[in-house]
């Protein structure tokens, strides 16, 4: 997917609400990193997806603050948040009419868990009445693909999201499929990482490998051989989130795809108002 000219007040916020996270009461670190990114866009080839675009801005604004964790203090709230609820939510998931649908609704409303769109979406509110209004009939195609091949590979999005994937994870195992689960290979906004996937338990239910990217979504060529060579073997994916869709969609046409729908541009590509739960494929 292109970047969209309404993506790039986007990428400022999220730009804006790191660098002063990491560099509090520095102004002068704010302007200029905020600087650089608007020259950025004036140079940027917008047929750039906007995981790559915002990867490589992010990238770039590690001269002015170093290479930390920018989110890491909402990574660690979100983790900590879905670990008190899992339980409960797990219960629900297995009390209902069809827990592996309802365990998929369950990981598309995690997807809210995003620093883009923080403070936006009550994602808590909403597994409180867990959605059913997912296309049934691609529901019923991935799993009958999963169960033919016994195996799925899951590209991972956020963290605290990771923590409510471990129930479909689970559910999936006890069915025998093997399950690999992929984690980014740096800190780039709140996106889980194997820190985070040891933290939830991901680890413990399933092989969890890194794609290898620096960037809020799967962004093949910033993608390590080793999981390229996964991706192109593997018979069924299940790509989570909004970046990686941003990243893959016009680019793997066989991969599936579960996040929330969250901004006016992946809304008017896909055809779904904002705040719906989309299971779909290309």
């Amino acid at each position: 997917m292109r970047t969209h000219l309404d993506c790039l007040p986007c990428f400022l916020k999220m730009a804006i609400s790191g660098i002063r996270a990491a560099c509090p009461d520095q102004e002068e670190i704010h302007e200029t990193v905020i600087k650089h990114w608007a020259a950025g866009f004036a140079a940027a080839d917008l047929n750039e997806s906007p995981p790559s675009l915002a990867g490589r801005l992010f990238r770039e604004t590690k001269q002015y603050v170093g290479d930390v964790d920018i989110f890491k203090t909402q990574k660690e709230e979100a983790n900590a948040r879905v670990l008190e609820l899992l339980t409960e939510v797990k219960a629900k998931v297995l009390g209902s009419d069809n827990p592996l649908l309802a365990a998929m609704s369950v990981s598309i409303i995690g997807n809210y868990m995003d620093c883009a769109v923080m403070g936006e979406y009550d994602w808590e509110t909403e597994l409180e009445n867990l959605e059913h209004g997912l296309d049934i009939k691609v529901f019923e195609k991935l799993m009958d693909n999963i169960r033919s091949h016994k195996s799925l590979l899951i590209l991972g999005d956020n963290a605290g999201e990771i923590g409510l994937d471990t129930i479909l994870t689970g559910l999936l195992r006890e069915e025998g499929v093997n399950v690999t689960y992929a984690v980014r290979g740096k800190n780039i906004l709140n996106d889980a990482t194997m820190l985070d996937a040891k933290i939830v338990g991901m680890t413990d239910l399933c092989e969890v490998i890194t794609s290898g990217v620096d960037t809020p979504g799967t962004v093949l060529d910033r993608c390590n051989s080793k999981f390229r060579t996964l991706l192109d073997d593997s018979p069924v994916v299940l790509s989570k989130g909004q970046g990686n869709f941003e990243a893959l969609w016009g680019v793997r046409p066989d991969v599936f795809y579960a996040f929330k729908v969250k901004c006016p541009v992946v809304a008017d590509v896909t055809g779904h108002p904002v705040k719906t739960s989309l299971l779909c494929q290309e």
